[in-house]
This record gives C-alpha cells, structure tokens and sequence, in this order.
C-alpha cells in the first residue's frame, strides 16, 4: 500500500529531472531505485500522475508532468464532493460498498467516475449507497492508495 505511494512519487521525481522518452526506459529507472514494476503497473501509474508525452521540437517525445502538476479547479470541486460525502468503505474482493451522507451517493459516483481512478471499472449510486467494482487485478489497497494520492486527507 505505501509501496504504491512511494513509487508515485519516484516516477514523478524521475520524470521531473530526466528527459525519458520510453516506458522501458523509466521501468530500467525504477529498477535501479529499487522498484521492479510491470508495464501495465507503470501505465495505470502514468495515468494516474496524468504524465503526457509532449514534443521537444525536432528529435521526438519525452514524458512531461501536467504543465502546472496541480488539480483543476473542476477536479478540485469533485475531490471535495468525494471528502464531504464519504462515511465508510467495505470490500469483499472485487466489490465495495461505499456508505456516503443520506443523498450524497449520486454526486460522489459521479465524482469517482470523472476522476477516473484506474482501479474503479465502475459504479451504481443509491441514496446513500454506492456499489463499487474494482477492476481485474485491483484491490482495495490498491483504491485506498489512489484516494491518498488523488483525493488527500479522505478519511477512509
């Protein structure tokens, strides 16, 4: 669960103060600091990060961070509805149960759906009740480190 968090914040640093323009590369970078990831691990985490790849003008792409590496301010509009309206979270394996504030599931379903965290597959809001499915080869450790990166100070 750390492991995952502290792995985030290496690929960041990584990219940050190396021009990388391959995931082989990066996964080779990782290594040597002692993470050894798969690809798919090392996607879902660059898409987590939101790491593009963008143009250096004549000999080809390089991994960037978002320009200003901040949450918009729509997405920070959606981290609040998720704070706010999350009570509790159970898990049986692939499937949650997140108990939210009476009325509060629909905005925090559609909260976790736009922010798109890659261990959700998706949800279905009640009133207060929303059913999560993680997807394939996720698990609740997994969620929980993404709402520490994504969404800081969720009380779990």
């Amino acid at each position: 669960m750390r492991e995952r968090h502290n792995r985030l914040a290496v690929v960041k640093e990584l990219i940050k103060n190396n021009r990388i323009d391959n995931q082989d590369t990066l996964l080779e970078m990782l290594k040597t600091e002692g993470y050894n990831v798969t690809q798919a691990t090392l996607s879902r985490d660059l898409k987590m990060l939101k790491v593009g790849k963008i143009s250096d003008g004549w000999s080809g792409y390089y991994y960037a961070l978002p320009e200003n590496d901040l949450i918009s301010e729509s997405e920070k509009s959606y981290i609040q509805d998720v704070r706010r309206g999350i009570l509790s979270i159970e898990f049986s394996g692939n499937f949650g149960v997140i108990k939210t504030r009476p009325g509060h599931a629909n905005s925090v379903g559609i909260a976790l759906d736009v922010l798109a965290l890659p261990e959700i597959l998706g949800t279905l809001a009640g009133d207060d009740t929303i059913f999560v499915i993680l997807r394939e080869g996720m698990s609740k450790e997994d969620l929980q480190d993404s709402f520490k990166t994504r969404i800081p100070e969720i009380e779990e």
